[in-house]
């Protein structure tokens, strides 16, 4: 894949790297949670370990999105300083994830991550802590296919004549949830193919863009700060993506005012929410179809697999690890 965006001065290669071993040591610590049904406790190991890996690399980094605001969460929340050369390094915008999928690890259920985008300072919209409505395909569809204004059976054609098939030939993802019960019945009304997932909406929204999951369109809410990590993956290996604000009460509508968020009714694009050069990282917790899961072998070694993505170079590295954990590297 060639790319025309310019290569970011503040995001090297070796940050590539390096982002790699962040979700493979918030992976494995998860990991160790795995199937023992304490969501908290699976949720802590990944983050501790996160911000200590962080805190290790030579910049200058902002948490933009992260484990809630300051009075929410003891650590990686919004607005935290990571990295050992702050006021020196390069000034970084991070979003994460430590676990997606706590309540998936806790259960030994399937496509549990560890999910990090970087940016320069200004790249990623701080979201709100708050549901967003959001709709998604992945690469080779002509610009505008999908649209949020519009409604699921004018979204489900527009991609079905994009793909040259019928709209019931169409599969979509969408999170089981009850709040979905009228849009999975509009998809069933179509004909559509539904696969129904349990949790984890970054890992669906990234489906898209894999033919191997036959998965042609997202669909639903899910939280804001996920929407804003999978435009950062789908910045990266192409595709479209929309997305909108959800407010449930006052008390969200202004905590996004608080962010400096004035439209609240806004479709924004992928381009509003994850621009410029963006480095995408995730390691599979648990098996899935993305990637594999942590496992442990007879022989102490410990493996991963992570996928890692740069937009500005659209490359893609598929990177396989097996760990020694008494040496740590």
């Amino acid at each position: 894949m060639t790319s025309t965006l310019p290569r970011s001065q503040t995001l090297d290669r070796v940050l590539v790297l390096e982002m790699v071993r962040v979700t493979e040591y918030a992976a494995i610590a998860a990991a160790t949670q795995i199937g023992r049904g304490d969501e908290h406790a699976a949720d802590q190991a990944a983050v501790t370990a996160m911000r200590d890996a962080l805190n290790q690399l030579p910049f200058d980094g902002t948490i933009v999105i992260g484990e809630g605001e300051r009075d929410e969460a003891p650590m990686l929340f919004i607005g935290e300083k990571v990295g050992r050369a702050q006021g020196t390094g390069p000034k970084i915008d991070i979003a994460l994830d430590p676990l997606e999928g706590t309540t998936l690890t806790a259960k030994a259920g399937p496509n549990a991550l560890a999910v990090l985008a970087v940016a320069e300072e200004g790249g990623l919209l701080n979201a709100p802590d708050v549901y967003m409505d959001k709709i998604a395909v992945g690469p080779g569809y002509p610009l505008g296919v999908i649209d949020l204004a519009k409604s699921v059976t004018e979204n489900i054609t527009a991609v079905a004549y994009a793909k040259g098939v019928a709209p019931r030939d169409i599969t979509a993802c969408v999170l089981d949830r009850p709040r979905h019960e009228a849009l999975i019945k509009e998809l069933r009304a179509i004909g559509c193919s539904i696969v129904l997932i349990p949790d984890g909406d970054v890992a669906g929204v990234i489906a898209t863009t894999n033919p191997d999951t036959s998965i042609d369109i997202y669909l639903g809410s899910g939280g804001a700060p996920e929407g804003v990590l999978a435009a950062a993956a789908l910045r990266c290996v192409g595709g479209q993506f929309q997305g909108r604000l959800m407010f449930r009460n006052d008390d969200e509508r202004g905590r996004a005012r608080r962010w400096g968020i004035e439209d609240l009714d806004r479709i924004y694009s992928l381009e509003d929410l994850a621009k410029g050069d963006v480095i995408f990282a995730a390691t599979g917790v648990t098996d899935g179809s993305l990637l594999k899961g942590v496992k442990h072998r007879r022989d102490g070694v410990t493996t991963t697999q992570t996928v890692v993505m740069r937009a500005s170079s659209g490359t893609v590295r598929w990177v396989s690890g097996e760990h020694r954990l008494g040496n740590r590297a």
